[in-house]
């Protein structure tokens, strides 16, 4: 029914206030999606690790079932656990690229152990290594081992894309993010790090954590004594505790200016108000809990930096929580005679070399599982065994 000419004036105000549409969400490039392939296969691997068939005769299973380890049936499982059915885009690019994923897992896992490497970097060429940038992968800001002095974020890090500038974190400024902004100082600068400490909230530019270390006040603070203290006007003023020719103003020696009512700092409670899984953060008049890193066991501020201690499978390095990497320590984690070793996020794998034959204590090599094929078990598994 067509609306009268004086009822569809009536609607167009409504239609001008609706707010605009919103914009379609970001599509992800070409190496978010295979990094995200990459990272469902290496969950994959992880998820079938351990899996075995469970019968009464593990010897038989051995010899008939041949070694799952690097067999097709599990990379057919895996495979089929990548993608969700209604992720469209998913499932078009593991169609598209089965056949490398494959030639991966049956022929080039041994020498090149890293997937994303081989697959998104070298072989598809949609991805970067971390630290490099662009079409050609340069090296970013500051070198591809700590981009941007490890304060900022290189602009196209992993990706084909970007121009490789820094963006800074908070705090740091400069092309290589080793220059602190106003309200925070230096605390640690060397040939390798430079870190970038926030003043006192009185502080426009200072040298040091408190109000005495001030090289100017900030707007709303004057400097009295030596030390940055609440001017006039400033919202942490109290009651007048003097006579002063302008009501609600404190007079300090000789100056008129107000004392700042001293903030409670909550994070110094106890028991502390955070959970242990948080640290504080303390503010004028109130106070905020923050989520630790996910390497932390209990922490005192941000990032892995600030643990109280690491997580199991993680280890202090440089300052820092780290994944230890259990494949390239002196004492071999995977003991099995021939046996690969492959390091995931806090933890490991060990996988026998494609074609070997898994025993207890061995990966066979396969001239010597043909050796042994023609021998047939004493007694074969009872139905319910297999």
């Amino acid at each position: 029914m067509r609306l009268p000419r004086r009822a569809a004036l009536g609607l167009l105000p409504l239609l001008l206030l609706l707010p605009p549409a919103p914009e379609a969400a970001k599509k992800p490039t070409p190496c978010h999606r295979c990094r995200g392939l990459v990272d469902k296969f290496n969950q994959g691997m992880v998820d079938t690790a351990k899996k075995n068939f469970g019968g009464g005769n593990t010897a038989w299973e051995e010899k008939t079932l041949s070694k799952y380890e690097s067999s097709e049936i599990r990379l057919l499982e895996i495979l089929e656990g990548l993608c969700e059915s209604s992720d469209f885009e998913c499932n078009q690019m593991l169609e598209a690229q089965e056949e490398h994923l494959e030639a991966w897992w049956l022929q080039l896992k041994s020498e090149y152990p890293d997937l994303f490497e081989w697959f998104c970097v070298k072989t598809l060429k949609v991805c970067c290594s971390p630290g490099t940038y662009g079409p050609d992968c340069l090296a970013c800001q500051g070198g591809s081992q700590r981009p941007c002095s490890g304060n900022g974020h290189c602009s196209g890090d992993g990706s084909r894309q970007g121009d490789g500038s820094c963006r800074c974190h908070m705090g740091y400024q400069g092309p290589l993010c080793t220059d602190c902004m106003d309200g925070y100082f230096s605390s640690l600068r060397n040939e390798t790090h430079s870190i970038c400490t926030a003043c006192d909230e009185s502080c426009k530019t200072c040298s040091g954590l408190t109000n005495r270390d001030c090289g100017e006040c900030e707007v709303g603070w004057v400097l009295d004594e030596g030390a940055c203290v609440a001017g006039p006007g400033h919202g942490l003023c109290q009651a007048m505790i003097g006579p002063s020719p302008l009501p609600g103003r404190a007079v300090l020696g000789r100056s008129q200016l107000c004392r700042s009512v001293p903030d409670v700092d909550e994070c110094a409670a106890e028991p502390p108000p955070c959970s242990a899984a948080q640290f504080c953060k303390n503010a004028n008049g109130s106070y905020t809990c923050e989520e630790c890193d996910s390497s932390c066991v209990g922490c005192t501020g941000e990032g892995p930096g600030n643990c109280k201690e690491c997580i199991s499978g993680y280890a202090r390095e440089h300052g820092q929580c780290a994944d230890v990497d259990e494949c390239s320590l002196a004492e071999k984690t995977c003991v099995r005679k021939n046996e690969n070793c492959y390091n995931t996020p806090g933890s490991y794998v060990c996988v026998c070399p494609d074609g070997f034959e898994e025993t207890e204590d061995a990966c066979v090599p396969p001239a010597e599982a043909e050796a042994t094929e023609g021998e047939s078990p004493t007694q074969l598994p009872s139905r319910e065994d297999l």
